[in-house]
């Protein structure tokens, strides 16, 4: 019988920032698998949506909670409920960002502080209390932190200073937290996704400015297209993926190999 590398029938993936672009790819590729899905970000009304969209076409389940990652008592209440729901968290995807874009020198305290408490906090108050309360019991997880190719290097089509220091933070956090975790059976990895289109940067990514940046800097020439990043993702969830940890994986083209 042919092993099943990539089956995720019964587990339970918690996806932040699940609402919109490329938490829904996603949500979308895990419950592909088999997966059970919590979409977690803070619009109710976006994640019922997308939670009914999974589970009507996967036919698995799949639930929206609301939640604001920056606050820690909302974290460890929307953990504890998707315990009490679905009984137990299997993995956890790390997606919920923002991005302040302008020269360094006009950043203000409150748009650095504000991108550092949602990128790289954030993902390490989901990832703790994660950890605590269903993972380290259960002695099994996956956790996926999305980081991006600017964590790794920096860029010159667009000033952002403050998502790359809290991207590069997230890098060095998954680091932290694999070599912590290890032992524990929880894997912690990270992907960092270059260009990729969303119905938020759709427009910009077809500009005849960035096509042709696009093919200066990136050596597959374009941006990353919908469900490019998906395979990722659930190598990265796969139960089969054991000895695979603190690993930081681009998803760029090319773009940091150069």
């Amino acid at each position: 019988m042919a092993n099943k590398y990539f089956d995720l029938t019964d587990r339970v993936a918690v996806v932040t920032g699940a609402s919109t672009g490329l938490g829904v790819q996603m949500a979308k590729a895990l419950a592909s698998q088999g997966a059970n899905i919590v979409c977690l970000a803070r619009r109710q009304n976006l994640i019922d949506e997308v939670a009914k969209e999974i589970s009507d076409t996967y036919g698995v389940k799949a639930i929206g909670v609301a939640c604001d990652i920056t606050d820690t008592d909302r974290v460890e209440t929307a953990v504890d409920t998707i315990i009490k729901e679905m009984g137990k968290i299997d993995i956890l995807i790390n997606n919920a960002g923002t991005g302040a874009v302008a020269p360094a020198e006009d950043i203000t305290d409150e748009q650095f502080a504000n991108e550092m408490n949602i990128d790289l906090f954030g993902s390490f108050k989901m990832a703790r209390a994660v950890a605590k309360k269903a993972m380290i019991p259960a002695g099994y997880g996956r956790i996926i932190n999305i980081a991006s190719m600017y964590g790794l290097v920096g860029n010159k089509i667009a000033p952002a200073s403050p998502y790359h220091a809290a991207k590069g933070g997230v890098v060095n956090l998954t680091r932290a937290l694999a070599a912590e975790w290890g032992d524990k059976g929880i894997t912690v990895n990270a992907i960092c996704p270059g260009y990729f289109e969303t119905p938020l940067t759709k427009e910009t990514l077809e500009s005849e400015f960035f096509q042709n940046y696009a093919k200066t800097m990136i050596p597959m020439a374009r941006y990353g297209k919908e469900g490019e990043l998906d395979s990722a993702a659930i190598f990265l969830a796969a139960p089969a993926s054991t000895y695979v940890n603190g690993v930081i994986l681009p998803v760029d083209g090319g773009y940091t190999s150069m």
